[in-house]
């Protein structure tokens, strides 16, 4: 048989094979060529996480029947993850309301009318407080976020959510993220030494439409900030808004981007925006018609979270804000596509959230229980028959 037939036989049988046996077929014939021929969604089935993806692969991927792109995003997931886990973070916010950006979505921003007041920084009593109450309701990482463009002459202001972390740290021996704004190495690393687990800076959305929404602060003035979190050994939230006008094209270029950094984020928050009277964003999106591309569907809130869990399969993908805006079974989707992370308690930032006894409720009919915190595994053999009972305890109510 001639080279030439092998590879007619060879094409002809593909669309017969599993992905795995795609590739054991394709080790048979060393032409190049073939591997071109490979969906992009097999290649993200069978090869360890990349960072080379390109925005075609990307949306070969997205755009794949829905049906079959959540079996794929749950195999996938299952390959990497505990299906049985999700991770229960609780955020708090501890200087609400004053920035100086002009993002047109946030209620915080100065610029715009929303009725949330300027606040100074919180003291560490209260931060202790709603620490606590997150622990005793089964949550592992607690979050804290500050309405600062940056941490920039903000040495005491550091100092004082250094404090906050490292009693956290201490004390509940909790997981902690913090988002303060633009941070550089300097800064990253006095959190890390404080004990931080991972540092949040949400990308938004995809490099295009960015300026769209934001004229304050650059995407690359965004990316900077990662990689400065990064370089330090701090672990990188960062994610973005899905309902900013945007469109398909966006979300793919949002994935493009996350999927081919240097290292992929620990975590990926994926928010579903709540338009907030007031603010620019809200105004622009109600006349838009209710057909138009640009206008949210929730499928596509689906197609993003479940191609995020095939091209970054290590990420921890995180249902945040706007959760509250979703049906039960809505939120079922998107565990089923790849989400294994929420955000339970009293309230986001300025936003509504769903609270701890209905996650734990909705959480145990599904048959999922609370994400040991990653600081949990590492202590283990050092705790305290009494602190692991009662930590089993907290895990026992899923």
């Amino acid at each position: 048989m001639t080279k030439v037939s092998i590879i007619r036989h060879f094409s002809k049988s593909v669309a017969k094979l599993s992905a795995s046996n795609v590739l054991k077929a394709k080790a048979l014939v060393s032409d190049a060529t073939l591997v071109s021929h490979l969906k992009a969604i097999d290649v993200a089935i069978e090869s360890k996480p990349r960072n080379d993806w390109t925005k075609e692969q990307i949306k070969e991927i997205y755009q794949t029947p829905l049906q079959e792109l959540m079996f794929q995003a749950q195999l996938q997931h299952r390959k990497f993850h505990d299906p049985s886990e999700v991770q229960l973070c609780t955020l708090l916010s501890i200087k609400t309301g004053g920035c100086t950006e002009d993002c047109k979505y946030c209620a915080q921003s100065s610029r715009y009318d929303t009725g949330t007041e300027a606040e100074k920084l919180i003291k560490l009593e209260e931060v202790k407080l709603a620490a606590i109450k997150a622990k005793e309701n089964g949550s592992t990482r607690f979050c804290m976020g500050a309405a600062w463009r940056d941490m920039n002459g903000r040495k005491s202001g550091l100092k004082k959510i250094s404090e906050m972390v490292k009693w956290i740290n201490d004390e509940l021996k909790m997981e902690t993220c913090v988002t303060l704004g633009m941070v550089d190495e300097n800064q990253a690393n006095m959190l890390k030494d404080a004990g931080l687990t991972a540092y949040n800076h949400n990308i938004d959305t995809s490099r295009e439409h960015y300026p769209k929404v934001i004229s304050t602060r650059s995407y690359d003035d965004r990316l900077e900030t990662i990689k400065n979190v990064q370089k330090v050994g701090l672990k990188a939230c960062t994610g973005g808004i899905l309902g900013l006008g945007e469109t398909e094209e966006d979300h793919i270029g949002f994935l493009y981007t996350l999927a081919t950094m240097d290292k992929h984020p620990e975590s990926l928050p994926i928010n579903r925006l709540v338009p907030i009277k007031g603010t620019p964003l809200e105004e622009e999106l109600s006349k838009l018609p209710s057909d138009l591309t640009r206008k949210l569907k929730f499928d596509s809130i689906i197609r993003t979270i479940a191609t995020a869990r095939l091209i970054m399969p290590e990420s921890i993908i995180r249902l945040a804000a706007g959760r509250y805006t979703m049906k039960e079974h809505e939120q079922f989707l998107c565990f089923l596509a790849g989400c294994n992370a929420i955000f339970t308690g009293e309230k986001m930032l300025t936003t509504m959230c769903n609270g701890w006894d209905e996650d734990i409720e909705m959480l145990k009919k599904w048959g999922l229980k609370p994400m040991k915190s990653f600081r949990d595994k590492e202590i283990e053999a050092v705790e305290s028959s009494g602190n692991a009972a009662s930590k089993e305890q907290v895990f026992a109510r899923v």
